[in-house]
């Protein structure tokens, strides 16, 4: 819960809004949200609609008092990105927390989504036409062309739109209005003559039976050739990482390579130490950069294990969408939906290191028969042993292969029923299947027995094994050198076919709803509104098939970890929206609030609510704060992945420090409950009647999250048990002697976050006309700003705040910049428009835990160029990102805010037929 003097500050703002508003006379405009009106200034029938996702109250003039930013179909276009997430990620609230740029090489490869305030993309709930659907998880199920907007409730909305809204709500908005045949191509390249991206679209939409029916068709089809040659040179800093002297000074460094580890092979011990292979079995020495510590080098000829990894995992996308509405009467609008994607790629991922990255490697007999007898004679005087290091990348180079099928079925029924009540009804089936492999990783027993190789008593070159097992499938590996493996060995150390290395998985939602809304009585004030409703959600993940070599833990690399589980969730909800105060042209006050009571078959029930009130003042400023208690419950993969065990050792200090091995269980934890979390929102917005056109909003967050989900370590769950934390002691199991038999580090609500921060938004619309009589045209300009001073991250082991904290290795987990902003200028007519887009990024540590001595980081801005032009029925487009070809910091994965493309041209063609 929060501290009461943070539940103060809630009915303070609404007391300051409500003094305020008392204070002139004026009526309250048709508007909806502010933000809303920066948005998308388009009139008040485009933002009437816009109340849908603020609130679920469906009154016309209603003020709802959580912000929410309207991003147009027209602005995704604009941008040049190739799905609705990489659009998103461009705007100042977002993390790219996935995008095929950042997701590289990863199991869920080229999937985006959206993270919110950089909280976790599990804390941002996304929704399509006002409902949960399965393709949330990855926004490339959806094809761009059929959004009309994209609605961001920037604050906590659990109560209306239940668990997960812990940052906020991401609506996607169908156009049900299209017509006609529009037929599109797009393609793009970098300006360096890679990173190539082409599609295909097709959408089509009409009436029928006299207007009531509408038919929407959508196919796509896109594939990205991805980016890769991180070490190439092409792309400055992309394999650049942190660099230790022997003196213990850390800084970052571009060009870091590894003095352990070399393809071919580099001898790390014995007198041949620091000689590597070349392709054909003889030795050289490794040349050395300057500096040089105990496992790399700064320079030199040697390389690193990630230069060869993809910089953007390449994928394939296909899309057929398909919606019919029928309007039988004003009670009785029916809908329907079907949608189906596909995303598929089989791409290099990374090399192997085997033990590259310590000074022992792998161990070899000095007289084994694959080296040569020169190497053999240099080896004869010194130790019976020696140590290899070897980075396979033309053997063992593992690479991903993988699909993901997604099916999404949905019924919807809405309409009036007299006066001013509406409902609405859903039901939705949807279902990822997912196939995916690592190929290309060692089986580790099969590859220690073929590497020790031997002569046989007949001069034959065999696996040790075979001395006494003749019929052994082993077959001897020559690693020494580049390529000289025999099939028949890599056949036998390496897993290279699906029903050695393949995880098949289906997940599943099910999801059914009904609301009714509406103004059951009026008060001095006007209308009192109302809504409630209930649904029904389940979710299900089933383990299809689990290749037996991770079943297991027979493989090297990564072993494919199986899930299947389970759960369902009953809810209902209320909101009521009570106007205390309307005096035309002068003050309108509107108080809301929203309850909502969830019951989990996991961790029974729980409730979520918030309060929050408007004061609209001179018809040009809206004045709003809202404070709400928020939930996320957790996943399926926190609930039931499954336990794994490993022997660990720790140090017991309740008894004397000793060291001793213990059984190490982690995985899901069925007893976990719900996250918690409560949200502040303190804002407004000014509308000046006197320049038309324009509007800003300014609105201040501060958003604390108790009982986070994570895990933590075997050897922290001991200390902090030791140190009186007797939650985590439930986690350990002593026997009769006082020694710990088991600990189960597996996810528990362990975490707290508290972050603040402010939301600017400033929009102007003005007709050229304004300024010179006879022009045509519209101009258009818009700015999205975010400041974030503080993201306090407490794991129950350390405290630390990541605002500012920008470093690839730290995004891996939740952290920002503390500054982020997006300015476009736009101008329209019938014929052509031009676009300017700058999108700043601020600097900051690359990791504040560290004492990196260059470990800041400077600040990015970026600017993107665009056009386009009307010929006819045809519109064609062309868009050129980070037009200055501005280069990302040091980056040794792809970043999360940063561009590691550089200059990137985009053209697009549309017809309309």
């Amino acid at each position: 819960m929060l501290n009461c003097s943070h539940r103060r500050t809630g009915f303070f703002a609404i007391a300051i809004a409500t003094t305020l508003a008392t204070t002139g006379r004026v009526s309250a405009q048709e508007l909806t949200s502010p933000s809303s009106e920066a948005s998308s200034p388009d009139g008040p029938s485009a933002l009437s609609e816009i109340v849908v996702t603020a609130s679920r109250l469906g009154r016309g003039g209603f003020d709802a008092p959580t912000p929410t930013t309207v991003i147009s179909n027209e602005d995704i276009v604009a941008a040049g990105r190739v799905s609705i997430g990489e659009a998103l990620a461009d705007s100042p609230q977002f993390r790219a927390e996935g995008t095929p740029a950042r997701t590289n090489g990863s199991t869920n490869s080229s999937a985006v989504v959206n993270d919110l305030r950089g909280l976790g993309l599990e804390r941002t709930l996304t929704l399509f036409d006002g409902h949960r659907f399965v393709g949330a998880s990855d926004l490339n199920t959806i094809p761009q062309s059929i959004i009309q907007r994209v609605d961001v409730v920037t604050g906590g909305a659990s109560a209306a739109w239940g668990s997960g809204a812990v940052a906020g709500v991401v609506n996607l908005i169908p156009d049900d209005t299209l017509k006609g045949l529009t037929l599109g191509s797009t393609g793009g390249i970098s300006s360096r003559s890679d990173g190539k991206r082409s599609g295909v679209d097709l959408t089509y939409g009409t009436q029928f039976a006299d207007g009531r029916g509408h038919f929407l068709f959508a196919g796509a089809y896109f594939r990205d050739q991805g980016l890769f040659g991180r070490g190439n040179g092409k792309r400055p800093n992309l394999d650049s990482t942190e660099f230790a002297t022997d003196s213990g000074q850390l800084f970052l460094a571009d060009n870091v390579n590894s003095t352990t580890a070399a393809p071919g092979g580099l001898i790390t011990s014995g007198p041949l130490a620091g000689m590597q292979f070349n392709p054909d079995g003889s030795l050289r020495p490794l040349p050395l950069g300057n500096p040089t510590n105990s496992n790399s080098t700064i320079g030199g000829n040697g390389v690193s294990a990630t230069d060869p990894s993809v910089i953007a995992a390449p994928f394939h996308r296909a899309n057929a969408y398909t919606r019919v509405t029928y309007e039988v009467s004003d009670a009785l609008k029916l809908s329907a939906d079907f949608n189906a994607a596909m995303m598929w790629d089989n791409f290099f991922s990374s090399p192997e290191e085997i033990d590259g990255s310590t000074t022992t490697g792998l161990v070899f007999q000095k007289d084994n028969p694959f080296l040569t007898p020169a190497v053999q004679a240099l080896l004869a005087g010194g130790p019976q042993t020696f140590n290899l290091g070897r980075i396979f990348a033309d053997q063992g180079a593992e690479y991903l292969k993988y699909y993901r099928k997604t099916t999404e079925f949905s019924v919807g029924a809405s309409g009036h029923i007299g006066g001013s009540w509406s409902y609405d009804a859903y039901a939705d089936h949807g279902e990822i299947r997912q196939s995916q492999g690592y190929y290309g990783q060692y089986i580790t027993a099969n590859f220690n027995q073929a590497i020790d190789a031997v002569r046989d008593p007949a001069g034959n070159i065999v696996c040790r094994a075979a001395l006494t097992d003749p019929n052994t499938p082993c077959r001897p590996l020559d690693l020494f050198g580049v390529g000289n493996a025999s099939p028949a060995a890599l056949a036998y150390a390496y897993a290279n076919s699906p029903t050695q290395v393949n995880l098949t998985q289906t997940q599943s939602l099910t999801a059914a709803g009904g609301s009714i809304r509406g103004d059951p009585f009026a008060t001095w004030a006007g209308p009192v509104s109302i809504a409630s409703g209930v649904d029904y959600r389940k979710e299900e993940l089933e383990l299809n098939n689990l290749d037996p070599l991770s079943a297991s833990g027979a493989l090297g690399g990564f072993n494919n970890s199986g899930t299947a589980g389970k759960f369902d969730v009953w809810e209902g909800f209320f909101e009521g929206a009570v106007p205390v105060l309307n005096d035309a042209h002068v003050a309108k006050i509107d108080l809301n609030g929203a309850a909502r009571y969830s019951n989990y078959s996991t961790s029974g029930g729980i409730w979520s609510w918030k309060y929050g009130g408007t004061a609209r003042l001179f018809d040009d400023i809206l004045l709003r704060t809202v404070y709400s208690r928020d939930i996320r419950s957790p996943n399926i993969q926190e609930l039931f992945t499954a336990h794994s065990q490993q022997i660990l050792t720790i140090t017991d200090p309740q008894n004397n420090n000793v060291s001793y091995p213990v059984n190490n269980f982690s995985g899901g934890n069925t007893s976990l409950s719900p996250e918690l979390s409560h949200t502040l929102t303190l804002g407004g917005s000014y509308s000046p009647h006197f320049i038309p056109g324009l509007s800003m909003s300014l609105d201040y967050y501060h958003i604390i999250i108790k009982g986070a989900i994570d895990t933590l370590s075997s050897q922290d769950i001991i200390n902090l048990c030791a140190s009186g934390n007797q939650a985590l002691c439930g986690q350990i199991t002593r026997g009769s002697t006082g020694l710990i038999t088991q600990i189960n580090s597996t996810y528990l609500n362990l975490d707290s976050y508290d972050t603040h921060g402010v939301d600017a938004e400033v929009a102007y619309v003005m007709p050229l006309s304004r300024l010179l009589p006879n022009a045509t045209g519209t101009v258009r300009l818009r700015s999205l700003t975010t400041y974030v001073p503080t993201l306090v991250i407490n794991t129950g082991v350390s405290t630390v705040d990541r605002a500012g904290d920008v470093g690839d290795f730290v995004c891996f987990s939740a952290c920002t910049p503390k500054w982020r902003s997006t300015e476009t200028l736009t101008y329209d007519n019938a014929r052509f428009g031009v676009d300017a887009r700058v999108r700043y990024v601020g600097g900051g540590n690359w990791d504040s835990l560290q004492p990196i001595v260059n470990n800041r980081i400077a600040a990015r801005t970026y600017f993107d160029l665009g056009g386009h032009m009307n010929v006819g029925d045809l519109t064609i487009s062309a868009n050129i990102q980070n037009a200055f070809d501005r280069a990302p910091p040091f980056v040794l994965y792809a970043s999360n805010f940063y561009d590691v493309w550089g200059r990137y041209y985009t053209l697009t063609f549309k017809m309309k037929i």
